[in-house]
């Protein structure tokens, strides 16, 4: 039985190698660039329109848990992650084009994938596995038939794409580079600013004019992604305790800690180009020039990018899908990546991964078992899949999704750190366990 996937962005690439590699035979379909979308830029897989990181490798942190689970998985797409990474202190950055490059690579060796560039607009509910990855920027007639499957109408919410620098525009005798709290090398260049121009910054953001919505457009914005000007209407120092927080930043040449941070990270390899770190917003790009040049050493700054905002779609996953990512009315077409109500890469690709495991399994003529709920892996899908429907929002992998230590446990083990140390333990003994079991891993 054939496996379909459609989406060419992270979840749908990562679904289609493992399931390739577990025996299936794949379609991999992605509209681009028969049909482009309002963020993406070029027509290649796993474009990466946000930010360049895949978040923390801190040892014990969720986010390097989950990244430790897929590893011992063989993610493929991770593994391109891991060759084509740049600095970026104690997480896990790429380099976007190299990244697509090597995703593009892995596609192309395997025999067992078909690549279809064409937009899909209906789902075959008779005829082989469909693994719907279409992402957030789903077209809308995909989204008609998606809505018309689950019986449900979407949610929408609009994430944000950061700003990018040219570096040599970067006036290197006002910033200082350093890692939070000395965490990994310091590959990040921090803008320090004072009380008064941090002040003068919060009150440019609060007057900035901003790009007009559409009639259309119900602005439902991600808690975890809010855009800048968004988080200056929040308060005087909102700022300051989020994407400018100076904590843990000490400026080697005054030996103290500046009034607030702005971050910049490295884009690629060539190291040619800096990110803003959280700082999407939804500015017009005059005002976006004229306000971040008010950051000390982004003076005269070139953008290569301004900041934009982009409509993402997903589905009320608790409604609609089971623990092993299929539908609950039609077991044959699966769901991964944001779409499935996930937020951010690592997510998206995991959901990939484990939904191509899944489809395989079911193609090649056996019965999927879910990844075990003690994992990073298996508390994210027990999340989408079984929170409020009433109030699903896309979620990141944190320690709160994780299942908790007994309460004798807890009460023996006092220090926060030591509690994640044994999370994640037991953890990566339960994924150990699930691989061997089903022989997931020796395949992939």
């Amino acid at each position: 039985m054939r496996i379909r996937v459609i989406g060419g962005g992270l979840a749908g690439p990562e679904a289609a190698l493992v399931a390739a590699r577990m025996g299936a035979e794949v379609d991999l379909n992605e509209m681009r660039p028969v049909r482009t979308t309002p963020a993406h830029e070029t027509a290649d897989f796993g474009e990466l329109v946000c930010s360049n990181s895949l978040k923390s490798e801190s040892e014990n942190t969720a986010p390097w848990l989950l990244k430790q689970e897929m590893r011992r998985a063989g993610s493929p797409l991770l593994q391109c992650a891991d060759a084509s990474a740049v600095p970026a202190g104690h997480a896990l950055a790429v380099d976007r084009v190299e990244f697509s490059r090597l995703i593009g690579e892995k596609i192309a060796a395997e025999p067992r994938i078909t690549v279809h560039r064409e937009e899909v607009t209906h789902i075959d509910l008779e005829d082989g596995i469909t693994i719907v990855a279409s992402g957030p920027l789903t077209s809308s007639a995909l989204s008609e038939e998606i809505a018309r499957l689950t019986g449900s109408e979407h949610l929408a919410f609009y994430d944000s794409i950061s700003p990018i620098v040219e570096a040599d525009s970067i006036d290197r005798e006002k910033v200082y580079l350093a890692a939070r709290y000395d965490k990994g090398t310091a590959d990040y260049i921090n803008c320090p600013m004072n009380q008064a121009e941090y002040e003068a910054f919060h009150a440019a953001l609060l007057t900035a004019e901003s790009v007009e919505a559409k009639e259309w457009e119900k602005l439902e914005y991600f808690e975890g992604c809010l855009p800048l000007e968004e988080l200056a209407r929040r308060g005087l120092d909102t700022l300051r305790f989020g994407p400018m927080k100076p904590v843990g930043l000490i400026d080697p040449r005054t030996g103290k800690m500046p009034w607030a941070v702005v971050q910049l990270r490295v884009e690629n390899l060539r190291a040619d180009s800096y990110n803003l770190v959280g700082f999407q917003n939804h500015m017009k790009f005059g005002e976006q020039a004229r306000i971040l040049r008010m950051i000390p050493g982004l003076e005269q700054a070139k953008f290569l990018r301004y900041g934009q905002i982009h409509r993402n779609t997903y589905i009320n996953a608790p409604k609609i899908l089971t623990r092993t990512l299929h539908m609950r009315e039609y077991p044959r077409i699966f769901f991964a990546g944001q779409i499935a109500g996930v937020e951010g890469y690592t997510e998206s690709i995991a959901t990939g991964m484990l939904a191509g495991m899944y489809a395989a399994t079911m193609a090649l003529g056996g019965r999927p078992e879910p990844v075990p709920r003690g994992t990073a892996l298996g508390s994210l899908v027990r999340y989408i899949t079984e929170a409020d429907a009433k109030r699903f929002q896309p979620a990141n992998i944190t320690f709160d999704l994780l299942e908790p230590l007994e309460e004798g446990m807890r009460r023996k083990v006092r220090d926060k750190r030591e509690r994640h140390r044994i999370q994640c333990e037991r953890a990566l003994g339960l994924m150990e366990g699930w691989l061997a079991k089903e022989g997931v891993g020796d395949r992939v």
